[in-house]
Formats: structure tokens, C-alpha cells, sequence
């Protein structure tokens, strides 16, 4: 069988190199926008037909044999044959195999550069609300946790050095809080990039007066783009994408970090489930946090996307240019590292095992230097001042090789007069933990809170 004719060939009479028409194609990635091509056909068949440039019979004859095709995509039959340069030159030759000539009528007044920029725009929002969807079931397991272990205390790190006690519910929910901005971002993404480039040609806009609004509401989208030039060319959401992803990574990176550092044996806080660690091949006792690390490596390779993607996208003159094939394979790259990896880190978080006692037990005496010069602001010492006594005390207590919480009233006397007997109660993680209690903070009833509204916000989504 002989190769199907190419939609720009008609200029053309020399042969292509076989080599550039490897290099030209993208089917073997942009294929999977098969229905998103086939779906935006059929409203552009619709939408031909509404303004009497195809018949109604035309129509319907295009509508089947569309839905023909992507359901040969869908049952895995559909066979890509030399030629088939690209999703949207593969389905019209299976679509003229299928139905004759008439096919040839549904490119009237459309170019693959609307075509494209609309597939990818429709593509990435089903695909991004999938990614939401991981993204809040990430939160709910997060939050989750945060309720069932509110009582649970560790050391709080600034630094990686031990600051102030704080809740493990505290440490878990900051995340939470990381990821429902990553929701929310991707939501206004969503609003933003559901317009519709169809209808603007290949960059001067459409010859036949097609109808975009009905386009668009056939299509879902909110509205049409306003300039055709800008429409062929925007790559903008793919970019705003790859910053999201890249963004929403890091913050599965950092977890990541945080997590390996508190499975080690130096910290002991906690211990991955079986089904997300592996052994070593040659020291029998290795228990390798590698989902973790993964997550932490998957992070660079989702950064590279989009700083490769910008490299290629900066220099790109007004309106279509073939540069902007490379924008796919990243787009898709992206969503797909984001899709699992959503998904470990909530397997990871709903299967972790935590160790109460070995996070108490590294809480340590000085982690109540700044519980200490709060006791003095309580008795009208201004904190510059309490802060400086403070660190006297600390001080004092390195000298004498002892904990911060076993210095004695005298011996704080001679750092300042309204120290009393009543310094005893500094000495509490509890108390220290409780004394944080506005909004925001690591209190039992500030977590509640932020469990609370975490929960409502999921309720609504």
C-alpha cells in the first residue's frame, strides 16, 4: 500500500529525506491526544455544518466515522502506517479509509495549528483534573493522619538543628497546607488555559465565518481566544504547567527529604512500609527508603522539562513555528512523573510506621531557651532583654556540661532577679507546644483548627 498523501504535500515534488521524515514525525508521542483530535473533530464537523459548509448527511457521515476511529484507538486497532506523520494526519487518513472522499471536507478552514494547539489544550485539562484529584487525595491521607496522631510531639528544625517541640500533626499538616496551594494553582490554571484556539486557521483567522463560540461550548471551554495569532502560537500553558509541576514536585521532594532523614537510624522516627522500600544486594540487613528518593530525583526531572522546554520556547518568532513540536513530550513527560508520584507519596504517608518515643526522646532542655525568655516577658522584662539572659543561661549550662531544664533557681537568680520558683512549669515540652496557641500554630487547638478547615475545604471540592 502506498504511503498516504502528506496534508502540506501539494507544493512539494521532490522527495523527502527518510531521515527527515523520522525527524519530522510525532506520532510515536503525540498519539496519545487520539481522542482529544477526535473529539474536537467532531465539534469542527458540527460546527461546518451549522454554517451550511458541509450538509447535515456530510456531517453525520463525519461524526461516525470519527467515532469509528477513536474507538479503534480506544480497542487498540488502530494501525499507524508510513505516512502517518502525526495524531491529526494518522486519524484523517483512517477517517478517508473509512468514509471516502467527504473526509477531505473536514479540514475546510481549519490548519494543524489550531488543530494541535486545541488537542494539547484539551489533553492537558483532563489531564489536570486528574492530577487534582491526586493532589487532594494526597491532602485528605495527610490530614488524616494529622488527626489520628495530634498528640504525638517531636522536635521542630530550623537549619536541621533542633529549635523548638512542635506536634508531628504540625509537621505533616505544613505540608498539607504546601499542597492545597498546589490544588488551587492548578485550578486557576485550569480557568485559564480552557479557551478555545479552534476556528483561528493557520494564524489569520477562519475564511467561513465558522462559529467559535458554538465551538467552544461544544468543546467546554469558557471562551474563544481573541486573536488568531495569538492562538496558534501560545505555548503559555504548557510553560504555566511544567512551573506547577516543577512547583508541586518540590514540595513532594522536600517531604521526601524530611522523611529519609527521620527513617535513618541517627533519628529512628520512622519506618517506611515494606511495599515502599527495597533491600541491598549485598548487605543483607539495608532497608532502602527508594521511594523517597525516587520522589527527590523525579523532582530534577520534572525541573528539566520545563527549563528545556523554556529554552526552546524563548526564541520562537510570532505565531507557528516547528519549534513548537518539543512542547509535548515534556507537557506529557510532566503529567505522567506527577501522576505516580502523587500517588506513592500518599501510599508512602498512609503506610508509614512513626516511633512516639524516639521523637520524644530527642526532644533535649535547651529546645526551651526561647519558653525561657518568655517567662521573663511575662514578668515585664522586655524580650531583647530576656533573649540575651537566655542565651547566658544556655551558656551556663554548656560550661557545666548539664541540660538547660536542670539549672537551679539560684543559679538563674544570678542571671536576673525575677526569676522565682515558678520557673519550674518552663520546664514542659507540653507546656511550651500549648503556649503556641494563635492561629497558625503548633497548639493542639491550632492544629484542630487547621484540620478542620483542611477538611471543610475538601468537603467543598
Amino acid at each position: 500500500m502506498s504511503a498516504p498523501k502528506k496534508l502540506w504535500g501539494g507544493r512539494f515534488s521532490g522527495a523527502v529525506d527518510p531521515l527527515m521524515d523520522a525527524f519530522n514525525a510525532s506520532i510515536h508521542f503525540d498519539k496519545r491526544m487520539y481522542a482529544a483530535d477526535c473529539i474536537g473533530s467532531i465539534a469542527y464537523a458540527k460546527a461546518l455544518a451549522k454554517n451550511n459548509i458541509i450538509t447535515a448527511a456530510e456531517r453525520d457521515q463525519l461524526v461516525k466515522g470519527l467515532e469509528t476511529v477513536m474507538s479503534e484507538w480506544e480497542q487498540g486497532k488502530f494501525v499507524i502506517v508510513a505516512g502517518d506523520e502525526d495524531i491529526h494526519t494518522a486519524n484523517e487518513r483512517r477517517l478517508g479509509e473509512l468514509i471516502g472522499s467527504v473526509a477531505g471536507k473536514l479540514h475546510t478552514g481549519r490548519s494543524r495549528n489550531d488543530q494541535v494547539a486545541t488537542d494539547m489544550r484539551l489533553w492537558l485539562r483532563d489531564e489536570a483534573l486528574r492530577l487534582l484529584a491526586h493532589v487532594k487525595e494526597l491532602i485528605a491521607v495527610t490530614v488524616s493522619r494529622a488527626e489520628k496522631e495530634i498528640d504525638v510531639i517531636m522536635p521542630g528544625y530550623t537549619h536541621l538543628q533542633r529549635a523548638q517541640p512542635i506536634r508531628w500533626s504540625h509537621f505533616l499538616l505544613s505540608y498539607a497546607w504546601l499542597w492545597q496551594s498546589d490544588a488551587e494553582r492548578l485550578e486557576q490554571l485550569i480557568d485559564r488555559f480552557n479557551v478555545l484556539p479552534l476556528g483561528s486557521g493557520a494564524l489569520a483567522g477562519h475564511a467561513f465565518n465558522i462559529d467559535r463560540s458554538f465551538l467552544a461550548k461544544e468543546l467546554g471551554f469558557r471562551d474563544y481566544i481573541n486573536n488568531s495569532l495569538y492562538a496558534v502560537s501560545d505555548r503559555d500553558f504548557v510553560a504555566e504547567f511544567l512551573f506547577w509541576a516543577s512547583l508541586t514536585m518540590t514540595h513532594i521532594s522536600r517531604i521526601a527529604e524530611d522523611l529519609i532523614i527521620y527513617s535513618s537510624g541517627e533519628f529512628a522516627f520512622v519506618k517506611l512500609a515494606d511495599a515502599y522500600s527495597t533491600g541491598s544486594s549485598l548487605m543483607p540487613q539495608k532497608k532502602n527508603p527508594d521511594s523517597l528518593e525516587l520522589l527527590r530525583g523525579k523532582c530534577g526531572r520534572v525541573f528539566g522539562s520545563m527549563s528545556g522546554f523554556m529554552m526552546s520556547y524563548k526564541g520562537i518568532p510570532s505565531t507557528y513555528n516547528k519549534d513548537l513540536q518539543e512542547d509535548k513530550e515534556p507537557m506529557f513527560d510532566a503529567a505522567d512523573t506527577l501522576s505516580g508520584s502523587l500517588q506513592i507519596t500518599a501510599g508512602v504517608l498512609s503506610t508509614l510506621s512513626i516511633f512516639p518515643e524516639k521523637m520524644r526522646a530527642s526532644l533535649s532542655g535547651d529546645m526551651l531557651a526561647t519558653d525561657l525568655a518568655e517567662y521573663l516577658v511575662r514578668k515585664g522584662v522586655p524580650f531583647r532583654e530576656t533573649h540575651h539572659i537566655s542565651g547566658a543561661a544556655v551558656k551556663m549550662a554548656e560550661d557545666r556540661n548539664v541540660s538547660l531544664d536542670t539549672l537551679s533557681v539560684k543559679d538563674l537568680k544570678t542571671l536576673h532577679p525575677a526569676f522565682t520558683d515558678d520557673v519550674s512549669k518552663v520546664w514542659s515540652f507540653e507546656t511550651s507546644i500549648e503556649n503556641r496557641n494563635a492561629p497558625g500554630g503548633t497548639a493542639k487547638s491550632s492544629v484542630l483548627v487547621q484540620i478542620k478547615k483542611l477538611q471543610d475545604w475538601l468537603s467543598k471540592k
